[in-house]
């Protein structure tokens, strides 16, 4: 049979409603997306992606899982969104490569240095600048399309208005985060399990600390909040009855969070979405009842809000009272009566759901849960008709609930207690019919067929997805004798695509000469035409890929910036200390500290502090700190930081770079703009930055990689600090010590009060809040890389940075004292940790250098 075809690109169609991503953290998660209406569908590999506890997939896997998503007309995202060090750039090359070679859609990246690494290897493959990037502004945007990206994923700090005002100014399609669990920090700015346990969330390593218990120390006093503790730890996200206003702003992409959860949890989400977006592009109503609501609580949730898409509700993102998954609440214990439970219902139980009650350690009842055995109801309570489409009969009101014999201690439940369904058997059974046996999700096919006597049979096959393909019998078609071929017996033979990824849409028909056409004939080539449209969906696209290994030339660009630049003008190392306080500095101006960095709560102080670090002898370079976060409308925060008087800033947000360099002020890149690597670092020194601060997440001997990597008068490194763990746009002083919801009617309590979180340990980690009201959450322990000070200056390294927090001005003379003689040699730097250990009373560990 002779055949004759034409390839197009299955991703050219043009798109009428935003892209619906799903996650997929393994295989079946993947099937579980296509099945129930993804247009895209993101994933990991086995290394250098944000959820390294997914199942991920291999590289040898990727040509076979891109055909079995290009067949199904949905596109594949390969997350590579981790901070990437020296060592790691040569492998990384080669991962590059290989994604390209394999037809991926698109790589999400955090890192400077591996977007620059991706498009000197492929001008074709599509970067995603991930959420991790932390982009919250219009400069932020166009950053991430200088580094060659071609979508921003925006931090889900955002509302809905500032989504609209980054729209406004941005070029790149923008994508939005609408449902899954929310990290309580800026991603991509959590250092907490970096600094609590060295798992670093930039590397995929989150250990959750957000999701443990905390108490408010005020003033040295412990806060009585009752029952609510876990105050970091956000409800998920759900933005479904949002879709229709994301349509309007343009999002290009609506992203479901949860490669960490089951395919369950994946069918349900994309498929209500799917339902959300496409009544949204054709104007119905709102299609999202209360059955798919339980149904998406069910598969996870601890709670459902809409984040911070609404602006800023400090009292409604954290419950506070748990941070489990929780499902439905079921209702609250009305008594124990034997071994029954009476429950005042306010949703449907059955026997067989699994429930949990809620702790309540005040009366010590225990967190206790257990499958269902029996439900007995009393001709009691009120129907439910405002709640159509699911559980009609149910009514409120009491019920006597029967478990297993050695499931609960009855003795210890509680009346009050709340009940939640977290497990329902039927509804898993239902979404698993979704996702597994045969293709369900198909993908519509147009055909011509061109039938005419003393000609080939041939059909010519378009599909939705751009895909064009032409199949004929090779051989002519004879006179019917007896029974002509016409439209409705043709289509009627191809219409049977059962089993295939294909459906009928339309067919046009030239019949002529009163042809026979055998039904024989007929299937052979609906076959020949599947398989054939099949293999051309799973040809990876012919794509620019450089044939010689790009880093070795990335790498000798470095040389040759730094052999242009000359020598660097400082010899000799030098300290610099970042201060908070005016007292701070007039102690570290003391100590002959040579640059001041200015980081204060009341920017108001200044013009005053600039002043005190110039006064008497000597004359240090003084820095004013930009805030890391930089949202719609904040420009103008850069324009009077400028008029303060300072020498330049410190820089911690792309919109910093971006007005310093247009307006010629000097900066530094400050730690937040996370350079781990040396293409990341070259990067920044090319925006105009005139030192580039290190990476937290890099240990001893990864900086020391770096210097090798990077001219070290480029660099600058913190040695002794309380890192910041978690920034947050939640404010803790706003949701648990005021009774307002937002920065206009809290009272700023942040102002007048001391604040710490103690953990479950007992560590108490000073809380602090930005001129945006953004928190910081500090680590109680200060941080040094003392021992390793010798090291680093014989590796080349002149820029030595001290950062105090809450010190005092004796402490901070001292310090810097201290560091001072190690640096000279008249103290001994590999003990120095021991005599700082002194002057702190939580000690200090060795940090994030020490983390081999």
């Amino acid at each position: 049979m002779a055949t004759i075809d034409t390839q197009s690109d299955p991703r050219s169609s043009p798109r009428h409603r935003p892209e619906l991503l799903a996650p997929a953290g393994d295989r079946a998660c993947l099937v579980a997306a296509i099945e129930n209406g993804a247009d895209a569908v993101y994933f990991g590999l086995r290394g250098h992606n944000a959820r390294a506890r997914a199942a991920n997939f291999g590289l040898e896997e990727l040509p076979e899982v891109m055909a079995l998503l290009h067949q199904r007309g949905v596109r594949g995202y390969v997350t590579l969104n981790t901070l990437a060090f020296p060592g790691e750039l040569e492998g990384l090359e080669g991962i590059v490569r290989r994604v390209t070679a394999a037809g991926v859609d698109a790589a999400i990246v955090q890192d400077i240095g591996l977007a620059r690494l991706i498009r000197a290897v492929t001008p074709d493959l599509e970067i995603h600048a991930s959420t991790q990037m932390s982009i919250t502004s219009a400069s932020g945007v166009r950053m991430a399309e200088d580094l060659g990206c071609s979508r921003v994923i925006l931090a889900r700090e955002l509302s809905v208005r500032e989504i609209a005002r980054i729209r406004e100014q941005a070029s790149l399609p923008v994508e939005v985060f609408v449902h899954g669990a929310l990290c309580v920090a800026y991603s991509g700015q959590c250092l907490t399990s970096e600094a609590l346990g060295g798992r670093s969330a930039n590397r995929g390593e989150c250990a959750q600390a957000c999701r443990m218990e905390y108490e408010v120390i005020q003033d040295g006093e412990r806060v009585d909040l009752g029952d609510i503790s876990y105050l970091l730890s956000p409800q998920d996200l759900a933005a479904f009855d949002l879709v229709p206003k994301l349509v309007e702003l343009g999002v290009s992409s609506l992203k479901i969070e949860g490669r960490l959860k089951s395919p369950d949890y994946v069918a349900t989400i994309t498929r209500n979405y799917r339902k959300a977006i496409d009544a949204a592009a054709e104007a119905r109503p709102d299609p999202i009842g209360d059955r798919d609501i339980y149904e998406m609580e069910m598969t996870f949730s601890r709670g459902f809000s809409h984040g911070f898409l609404d602006g800023n509700n400090h009292k409604v993102l954290v419950r506070g009272d748990y941070a489990k998954k929780r499902g439905v609440l079921v209702g609250e214990v009305a008594s124990v009566v034997g071994n029954r439970v009476l429950v005042e219902l306010s949703s449907p139980v059955k026997p067989g759901d699994g429930v949990v009650f809620d702790a309540d350690p005040g009366r010590g009842a225990p967190e206790q849960g257990g499958r269902v055995y029996e439900v007995d109801r009393p001709a009691k309570g009120t129907g439910r008709p405002d709640r159509p489409g699911w559980a009609e009969d149910f009514i409120d009101g009491p019920a006597s609930i029967g478990f297993g014999r050695r499931d609960l201690d009855l003795d210890r439940i509680v009346p009050g207690q709340r009940l939640w369904k977290t497990d329902d058997p039927e509804l898993s059974r239902s979404l698993k019919r979704s996702h597994e046996g045969g293709p369900r999700r198909t993908v519509r096919l147009d055909l011509r067929v061109r039938a005419v006597a003393g000609e080939p049979l041939a059909i010519e096959a378009s599909t939705a997805t751009g895909i064009h393909a032409r199949v004929d019998s090779g051989r002519p078609l004879e006179v019917a004798r007896t029974r002509p071929a016409d439209a409705v017996a043709i289509r009627g033979q191809l219409d049977r695509m059962g089993g295939t990824n294909y459906r009928l849409g339309d067919l046009e028909a030239t019949i002529d000469g009163s042809p026979m056409v055998p039904l024989g004939l007929l299937n052979e080539l609906r076959r020949a035409l599947v398989a054939r449209l099949d293999e051309i969906a799973s040809l990876a696209p012919v794509r620019a890929i450089a044939e010689a290994p790009v880093l070795p030339g990335l790498r000798e660009a470095i040389r040759s910036r730094a052999e242009a630049e000359g020598p660097p003008g400082q010899s000799e190392p030098a300290w610099s200390a970042l201060c908070r306080t005016v007292e701070q500095v007039e102690a570290a101006r003391g100590s002959g500290i040579g640059t001041i960095y200015l980081d204060f709560q009341d920017i108001k102080r200044y013009g005053e502090a600039v002043s005190i670090a110039r006064r008497g002898p000597g004359d240090p370079a003084v820095f004013i700190a930009s805030t890391r976060i930089e949202k719609p409308g904040e420009e103008n925060l850069f324009r009077y930081l400028s008029k303060q008087g300072a020498d330049g800033l410190l820089v911690r947000n792309a919109g910093g770079i971006a007005f310093c360099s247009s307006q010629r002020i000097p900066f530094v890149a400050d730690f937040s703009l996370n350079a781990a690597n040396d293409l990341s670092v070259e990067w920044l020194k090319a925006s105009g930055a005139t030192r580039v601060t290190a990476s937290y997440d890099l240990s001893a001997d990864q900086l020391f990689d770096l210097l090798r990597a990077s001219p070290p008068s480029w660099l600058e490194v913190v040695v002794h600090q309380q890192i910041p763990m978690f920034h947050m746009e939640h404010c803790v002083f706003c949701a648990f010590l005021s009774p307002g919801t937002d920065k206009t009617n809290c009272g700023r309590p942040c102002d007048r009060h001391e604040v710490k979180l103690r953990d479950r340990v007992g560590m108490e980690h000073p809380l602090t809040a930005d001129v945006g009201c953004r928190n910081t959450l500090y680590n109680a322990v200060p941080q040094t890389a003392a021992e390793f000070l010798p090291a680093l200056v014989r590796k080349g390294l002149r820029h030595l940075r001290l950062e105090f927090l809450d010190d005092s001005p004796e402490s901070v003379a001292r310090i810097i004292g201290l560091y001072t003689d190690a640096l000279s040699g008249r103290r001994d730097a590999r003990t120095l940790w021991k005599r700082l250990k002194a002057t702190n009373h939580y000690g200090v560990t060795r940090g994030q250098l020490a983390v081999l």
